[in-house]
């Protein structure tokens, strides 16, 4: 299973829409698809349609009680595609783990015997604490998303440094598998600008494929839906499976789903 984690420490740049679309995308392809909830605010929980009262386990439970991942897994009404919910009880797990010896290996430990999904996308809070730390430390790779606006590599520049730091403590394998541009707008010549300074600073780290501000991304959490089934065919459905198409062919050959 490769473990994917959608992580930025700024808020508002599209990464619950990317965790759900793109992990909509994946199960769409023939990919066996598992999306984690790291999130207190459960915003990926509640996007792809699972309510609050129906989450009866959650990620707080694996890394508070150690509950296993099959315990916890719940399916959804994607073909293809589970999901382990996040409840607001999360909100305070960063407390309770401060004392526990291996803090930073919980969900490492529960995925690592795990091996009925081909992909696992990890949804991570707005933050560089201790939830972003345990996705960090059991992802193979991360999916950066990156809002088109002025303080944009300001924010990557610290990510990239935790990045190293988890490298040198936590996980020496841990790379990056591209920087997604979201909330595009060419309307907008500052977006424009962005976008040129960010592929000059990261090159062919940056997706060719940007998501661009859609109505519709925006209307579809309310229904509790990926986009991609909400409307597959406005424009950011269109932009998350061209992002999926880019994915794809960045990930392993060896470990592709057949």
């Amino acid at each position: 299973m490769i473990r994917v984690a959608i992580a930025n420490q700024k808020g508002g740049v599209g990464k619950t829409t990317t965790a759900i679309n793109i992990a909509t995308a994946m199960a769409a392809t023939g990919w066996k698809t598992l999306l984690i909830d790291l999130d207190p605010q459960g915003n990926a929980s509640t996007g792809i349609g699972v309510h609050a009262a129906d989450r009866l386990r959650s990620t707080y439970d694996i890394l508070v009680d150690q509950a296993s991942l099959a315990d916890c897994v719940m399916p959804t009404r994607i073909p293809g595609l589970d999901l382990v919910p996040a409840t607001v009880d999360l909100s305070g797990a960063e407390v309770e783990l401060v004392s526990v010896e291996s803090r930073t290996d919980r969900l490492r430990n529960a995925l690592a015997r795990e091996t009925a999904y081909d992909i696992c996308f990890i949804d991570c809070p707005p933050s560089l604490g201790l939830l972003t730390l345990n996705a960090m430390t059991a992802a193979d790779t991360l999916l950066v998303p990156l809002q088109c606006e002025f303080f944009a590599l300001e924010g990557l520049s610290q990510l990239l440094k935790t990045v190293e730091l988890v490298q040198q403590r936590f996980n020496s394998d841990l790379g990056i598998i591209g920087v997604a541009l979201t909330m595009f707008d060419r309307r907008n010549r500052l977006t424009d600008q962005v976008a040129e300074d960010v592929r000059s600073c990261l090159g062919n780290l940056v997706f060719d494929a940007t998501i661009p501000r859609n109505v519709r991304l925006s209307e579809a959490p309310s229904h509790g839906l990926p986009a991609l089934i909400y409307d597959h065919a406005c424009a950011g459905s269109r932009a998350y499976m061209a992002l999926a198409r880019e994915l794809i062919v960045r990930l392993p050959e060896q470990r592709k789903a057949a």
